[in-house]
């Protein structure tokens, strides 16, 4: 059930078995239907979602009141609101599954607790959160270096088969466009 998790976590860190015992006992699988969500701004995000089948995102309302997609995650990855999760704040984010989606929901409590217990996690997730960030800073960089075709582009030669996953919308807004441009993209108008 956790195979997944494990699989992520060993990439990086070596868990006893026992070790694996104990974080195992702490989890548990929820199931998100797609369009739901597990966190909308003005509330305190408690919980790290690592998503083990599925697809999530991370997005705003701007002042228009048009959704802006800041984040996805897939199989395997991480999604939270890491401002608000550190520092117990109201979020400024929603996030939502896109698809009907699988996750380990880790709440903070939770996660503090093993931490005490297998000490090695810490070095996992600072790993992960650096890989995160080290991705974000790259998007903002292609953000502002980038024409809107050129992003188009790049993301469909990195990631063919999540473009066809997401509502050409949501991907629009995500790489900073109106859907109306990505139709002419997608159809060489432009």
């Amino acid at each position: 059930m956790y195979t997944a998790l494990f699989s992520h976590i060993e990439k990086f860190v070596s868990l006893e078995a026992s070790e694996i015992d104990l974080l195992e006992s702490a989890l548990s699988l929820t199931t998100i239907k797609k369009k739901d969500h597990v966190l909308r701004e003005g509330q305190a995000c408690n919980t790290l979602y690592f998503i083990v089948k599925g697809c999530m995102r991370q997005y705003i309302i701007n002042s228009k009141g048009t959704e802006q997609t800041l984040q996805f995650g897939i199989e395997s990855w991480w999604i939270t609101d890491y401002l608000s999760y550190h520092n117990h704040v109201p979020s400024h984010f929603y996030i939502q599954a896109v698809e009907n989606s699988e996750v380990i929901a880790l709440e903070k409590s939770v996660l503090e607790s093993i931490f005490i217990q297998i000490p090695k996690l810490e070095r996992y997730f600072r790993i992960v959160s650096q890989k995160s960030f080290g991705a974000a800073q790259m998007r903002i960089k292609f953000l502002f270096t980038m024409s809107a075709e050129e992003r188009y582009h790049h993301f469909n030669n990195l990631n063919p088969e999540f473009v066809q996953r997401v509502p050409q919308y949501m991907l629009a807004s995500y790489l900073d466009f109106s859907a109306e441009f990505m139709s002419k993209i997608r159809a060489g108008k432009v």
